[in-house]
């Protein structure tokens, strides 16, 4: 199986980590009879030469051996070798098709492993049959013969998998592997592989779904759940592929059947939302767990009345089981003020374990513990008395300042404690704009102006050669304005007119009554020889200075095309504030709604100021409202703050469709 291999000069080939010296001591090594030197092998080449989807001269190099290595029936641990080469083949990040025809050229060996004795390599050449081998009508006879004589009900589920697959690969063919589904998700077939079936159903054939597709699979899984072996859950290696393994949800076959479902329906939110009270309302708590984290996928990725499914995750968190009530409590604190609905049953377990207020990963500072958190964050009044008691105490969380700007107004009985923090901060310390910028957040939210004194004490207190001032000064001045504070803060704002705050400086001095003709040079500077986010910010302040900023109209006129969309956007509102006039601004925002949905919010802001003025966009905001995905679901890096910001913009859309209407 390794004949040729020292015939490759590997020194000369490359894989994720540079020279391609050590690939044939992983090779060998998988075939070892140690299990822990197989792990590490194989843990080895996933990291190596399957990096993140990419694939290297040395990965292809490997193929023939790996193929080798898992047509030999003596060996153990082959499943993970083929998921290897799978993903090699199918999900190489790479513009060329090396990788797949290097695959492709030993397909036969599949054939071959579909009927091995080890389920695990039966489970993962399922879906390389119809990957890899290139005769549609002999894929199809392959699956349909594994199907009648296989026993182990995971590898059914696979090749129930591959069925779907087939279908989409191979259109033309489809109709013998619909009927196979089909026949598969009737009884007398097992709650699993009928689940299986209805979902790739779903997925490629839903007018052969029965009549009530989702009353029939929360039946479906809870047979499956009745009859499921309580099992303890295998320990996995201390590899990379160990640590993956363990992130996996405790019943991964029972999420992947659900997923599967979930993926089907797409954007019928409404029978999502019912297959979800389904599974988070299971006696099984294994399938509540399973059932959060799809509800998360669900409140990220589209809109919708989610009060319900909000209450069933509010329900989890009396759960005995710490898996299913931290899971419960992550997907809540993400949903702001939208958690709401679960605010009774997240202050009842703030109240009942004090213990979880704070958090502490190992060698690092406390944070704030996720029940109390997601209370915060969804504005009830009910956290400030166990966030009073944390920043009374010695070792306050660092991140507390943030979750409390989330009550606003309902802090106020902290602002003692907060000013007093502010003033302890050490200015001359280089933590110093780290433990500020929370503490500021805070006192802005809450509307403290007794705290201005010590926000300028930061503002003018830092020193400049630690570069602190920097690092505190743009928040500290938008605190001061908030708070109304910027008069006091005069002398110290001119000073900033000539750094890298001189934007914001000089809108605190207008907040402040300074005179335009001190204001406007600057916020003109800016505009045209600033970085981008600086031109951002001073188009923005010469919005506010409005019809006395008429002196930067030819500048906002002439912003080039090759300006991002956001700074465009900002020129845009700029020039509608200034002048009036939406001639040139509404091409702007159409291009820009589509270009960069970051720009909807202050887009829809702006329209709601221009009234019926920005009735030619009209379509645009509709559209948004009526449609059932989040703006930003597809931008990548989707969570933390996408939920509240969608729902801002779907505010500010309902705000200017109803003012463009008047």
């Amino acid at each position: 199986m390794f004949t040729g291999i020292d015939e490759v000069d590997w020194a000369s080939l490359q894989h994720a980590y540079g020279s391609a010296e050590d690939v044939p001591g992983w090779l060998r090594a998988l075939a070892s009879a140690d299990t822990a030197e197989r792990a590490t092998a194989l843990d080895g080449m996933y990291g190596a030469l399957y990096h993140q989807g990419c694939v290297y001269d040395s990965t292809l190099a490997c193929v023939p051996f790996l193929l080798s290595l898992v047509a030999r029936e003596e060996l153990p641990d082959r499943g993970g070798i083929v998921e290897l080469l799978v993903g090699i083949g199918t999900q190489s990040a790479d513009a060329d098709l090396r990788a797949r025809e290097a695959v492709c050229a030993g397909a036969e060996v599949f054939v071959g492993l579909a009927g091995d004795p080890d389920p695990a390599v039966r489970r993962a050449s399922a879906g390389a049959l119809v990957h890899f081998l290139a005769e549609p009508a002999r894929i199809l006879d392959l699956l349909r013969q594994r199907l009648r004589a296989e026993r182990d009900d995971r590898v059914l589920l696979a090749l129930t998998e591959a069925l779907g697959l087939f279908v989409r690969r191979y259109p033309a063919h489809a109709d013998g592997a619909v009927d196979l589904l089909t026949e598969h998700s009737a009884p007398p077939y097992a709650p699993e592989l009928r689940l299986a079936a209805l979902g790739q159903l779903a997925l490629v054939a839903p007018a052969r779904l029965p009549a009530e597709p989702v009353p029939t699979a929360v039946r479906l899984l809870r047979e499956r759940s009745a009859h499921r072996a309580r099992a303890p859950e295998p320990r996995a290696a201390d590899t990379l592929v160990g640590r993956i393994r363990r992130l996996r949800p405790s019943d991964e076959e029972g999420a992947r059947l659900l997923r599967t479902l979930h993926t089907a329906l797409g954007d019928r939110v409404t029978e999502r939302t019912a297959l979800l009270g389904g599974q988070l309302t299971s006696p099984d708590p294994v399938d509540r767990c399973n059932g959060v984290w799809m509800a998360a996928a669900l409140l990220r990725g589209w809109r919708g009345d989610h009060s319900g499914t909000v209450r069933l995750l509010g329900a989890q968190l009396d759960a005995e089981q710490d898996r299913l009530r931290d899971a419960a409590v992550t997907v809540l604190a993400e949903l702001c003020t939208s958690a709401a609905p679960a605010a009774d049953a997240l202050h009842a377990l703030v109240r009942a374990r004090p213990d979880l207020w704070t958090h502490r990963f190992e060698r690092d500072s406390p944070t704030l513990g996720g029940p109390l958190k997601a209370l915060a964050r969804s504005g009830d009044p009910r956290a400030v008395p166990p966030l009073a008691q944390l920043l009374a105490g010695p070792a306050a969380p660092l991140d507390l300042g943030f979750e409390l700007a989330h009550l606003g107004a309902a802090a106020a009985p902290l602002a003692p404690a907060l000013r007093h923090r502010l003033r302890r901060i050490p200015l001359s310390s280089p933590a110093a704009a780290r433990l500020a910028a929370p503490l500021l957040a805070a006192v802005a939210a809450v509307g403290d102006e007794e705290a201005v004194p010590e926000v300028l004490r930061l503002l003018s207190g830092a020193p400049d050669r630690l570069g602190a001032r920097n690092a505190i000064a743009g928040q500290a001045i938008g605190t001061l304005e908030t708070l109304s504070g910027a008069a006091q803060a005069a002398p110290t704002l001119r000073a900033l007119l000539r750094t890298r705050h001189a934007a914001a400086a000089a809108g605190a001095l207008w907040s402040a009554r300074e005179d335009v003709d001190v204001v406007l040079p600057v916020l003109l500077r800016e505009l045209t020889q600033g970085d981008p986010a600086h031109r951002r910010l001073a188009a923005g302040q010469l919005g506010r200075l409005g019809p006395t900023a008429r002196a930067a109209l030819p500048a906002l006129r002439r912003m080039p095309r090759s300006w991002p969309a956001r700074e465009r956007v900002a020129a845009a509102c700029a020039l509608w504030r200034i002048e009036g006039d939406p001639e040139p601004v509404l091409p702007v925002f159409r291009a820009a709604w589509a270009e960069d949905p970051h720009t909807r919010t202050p887009i829809a802001h702006c329209l709601t100021t221009m009234g019926p003025a920005a009735a030619p966009l009209r379509h645009l905001v509709a559209a948004e409202l009526s449609a059932p995905r989040r703006h930003r679901a597809h931008a990548g890096g989707f969570g933390g703050r996408g939920i509240p910001e969608d729902e801002a913009l779907l505010r500010a859309c309902r705000k200017a469709l109803t003012e463009m209407e008047m």
